[in-house]
C-alpha cells in the first residue's frame, strides 16, 4: 500500500494504521474540538473533510457525519465495528497512490490545505469520555517478579491468578491525555521506623500497560458472552498507570490500591483500531490451568504481536535512554476474555469504558514494565544517560512507545504516550 501523500518511512501513522484521535488546531476556529486521523506527519480534520463531501462515496456513512465533529470519539465509537471498518478502509483508498478517490484530497489543493494539518501544529485531547476504567493485572511475568519480591518464589502467584483475570476498578477523572504533566502525589507512607507518615511519594513509579476502549454497552444483568466481547472494542492505546508504590505497600491491604493509583493515568492520544491490529494477531503466553467454560477460548491468537519500549528523560533533558523492551503477547489474557469476566455477574459497561490490560512484563532482564521489577525493588538502581535512578525525580519525563511490523515492513505504531513528573502540591503552592 503506497500512498500519495509523503509519510515518513518510520511513521506510526502509515497507510496500514489510520488511528482516529480528537485534536483543535488554528483553523478550527470557535467550532473547536473535532474528529482526525493521524496520517504520517499530518493529522487529517474530519470535520473539515466530511463538509467538503469527502465521504460522497460512503452511502452508509451519511447519516452519522455529524460524529466527526463531535469533541469526544464516544459517538463514533457508538456507530460498531462494522461502520468503522469502512470508514478506515475508504480513508486508506483516499490516501492510496492512485487510488480510486484521488479527486477527494489528492487533486483538490484547496481542500488538502485547510483540512491536513501537521501534527506538529494540532492540540491532542483525550480521545474519549470516559465514564468508567478498569486496571487489570494480566501481566503474568509482571506479576510473578512483584510476587517474588513481596512474598518469594515458591507463593509469588496467588491461588486466583491462571482461573480468572484479576482486576481493580480505577478512577476515571484522573486519566490524561499524552503530554499531560503529572504531579508527585501525597498520601500515607511509612518512615524508618514503620509508622505511617503524611508525605509525598519517594517511589513514584511507571506502568507499561495496553488499554482498551469499548465501543457499546451491555444492560445491567445481562453478561458479555466471550464469542460476542469482540464486537466490544473499539481500538487500543498505550496506559502508563503512575503508581506511588510506598503509599501501595502501606493501602493496598485488604482492599487493594487506591490513593496509589488515583492521582493520574495517561492514555496515548490516537486510538489504533481493532480491525488495524487483525494482521498482528499472536499467541500469549500458554496458561496450565484448563479456563472454566465462559472463558475458554477458541481462538488460537487471541494476543497481538505489538512492541513496547520505556524511555526516560532524566531531569526533562533532550537525552532519552531508553530502559526497557517488552512485547504485547507478554499476557495470560486476552481483552475479550478480561471483558467477558468484568461482566459475568452482570455489570453493565458503556462505550467509552476504559480496561487495562496491567503492567506488560517480559520474561528476561531489560524487559521488565515497571521501576519497581527493573531496579528490585528500589535496590538495585539503573542508569540513564548517565544519571541514576531508583525510581523517579521530579523533572523526569517517561515515554511508552508501542508499534508492530507487517511482512513488507510496514510499521503501525500508537504514537508517544508521554508524561513529565512535577513537585509535589504544599497547601496550594508548589514546592520546588
Amino acid at each position: 500500500m503506497e500512498s500519495w501523500l509523503d509519510i515518513p518511512a518510520q511513521s506510526d501513522f502509515s497507510l496500514i494504521n489510520i488511528p482516529f484521535g480528537v485534536i483543535t488546531h488554528a483553523n478550527a476556529g470557535a467550532s473547536g474540538r473535532r474528529v482526525a486521523v493521524a496520517i504520517g506527519d499530518k493529522a487529517l480534520d474530519l470535520a473539515v473533510f466530511s463538509a467538503s463531501q469527502g465521504f460522497s462515496y460512503l452511502p452508509a456513512i451519511q447519516p452519522y457525519l455529524h460524529v466527526f465533529h463531535e469533541p469526544t470519539l464516544n459517538a463514533f465509537a457508538s456507530l460498531g465495528r462494522p461502520i468503522h471498518r469502512l470508514v478506515r478502509e475508504y480513508l486508506q483508498k483516499v490516501f492510496l497512490k492512485n487510488g480510486p478517490y484521488r479527486e477527494l484530497l489528492q487533486d483538490n489543493r484547496e481542500l488538502r490545505s485547510v483540512s491536513l494539518i501537521k501534527l506538529t501544529s494540532v492540540q491532542n485531547y483525550l480521545p474519549m469520555h470516559i465514564g468508567d476504567y478498569t486496571d487489570f493485572y494480566v501481566g503474568k511475568h509482571h506479576a510473578y517478579n512483584v510476587g517474588v519480591l513481596f512474598r518469594g518464589p515458591a507463593t509469588a502467584l496467588q491461588p486466583n491468578y491462571a482461573h480468572l483475570p484479576v482486576g481493580y476498578h480505577g478512577r476515571a477523572s484522573s486519566i490524561v491525555v499524552s503530554g499531560t504533566s503529572v504531579r508527585r502525589p501525597w498520601g500515607q507512607i511509612l518512615d524508618a521506623d514503620n509508622a505511617p507518615i503524611y508525605h509525598p511519594s519517594k517511589r513514584l513509579d511507571i506502568e507499561l500497560e495496553l488499554g482498551a476502549f469499548l465501543c457499546k454497552g451491555n444492560p445491567l444483568g445481562t453478561p458479555v458472552s466471550l464469542a460476542e466481547a469482540e464486537d466490544f472494542l473499539f481500538g487500543y492505546v498505550l496506559l502508563n498507570d503512575w503508581s506511588a508504590r510506598d503509599i501501595q505497600a502501606w493501602e493496598y491491604v485488604p482492599l487493594g490500591p487506591f490513593i496509589a493509583k488515583n492521582f493520574a493515568s495517561t492514555v496515548s492520544a490516537w486510538v489504533v483500531l481493532a480491525d488495524a491490529l487483525e494482521p498482528f494477531r499472536t499467541e500469549g503466553i500458554p496458561n496450565e490451568v484448563e479456563c472454566l467454560s465462559y472463558l475458554k477460548s477458541d481462538v488460537n491468537k487471541a494476543m497481538f504481536d505489538i512492541n513496547l519500549e520505556i524511555s526516560l528523560h532524566p531531569n526533562g533533558t533532550a537525552s532519552e535512554a531508553v530502559i526497557s523492551h517488552s512485547n504485547s503477547r507478554n499476557m495470560l489474557w486476552s481483552f475479550p476474555q478480561m471483558l467477558t469476566h468484568h461482566t459475568v455477574g452482570g455489570c453493565p459497561m458503556n462505550a467509552g469504558d476504559l480496561i487495562g490490560s496491567g503492567t506488560i512484563s517480559g520474561p528476561k532482564s531489560g524487559t521488565e514494565g515497571s521501576l519497581l521489577e527493573l531496579t528490585n525493588g528500589g535496590t538495585k538502581p539503573f542508569q540513564a544517560s548517565g544519571v541514576e535512578r531508583r525510581f523517579l525525580e521530579d523533572g523526569d519525563e517517561v515515554v511508552l512507545r508501542g508499534w508492530c511490523i507487517d511482512s513488507n515492513g510496514h510499521r503501525l505504531g500508537f504514537g508517544e504516550c508521554k508524561g513529565q513528573i512535577l513537585s509535589a502540591w504544599v497547601q496550594g503552592v508548589t514546592l520546588e
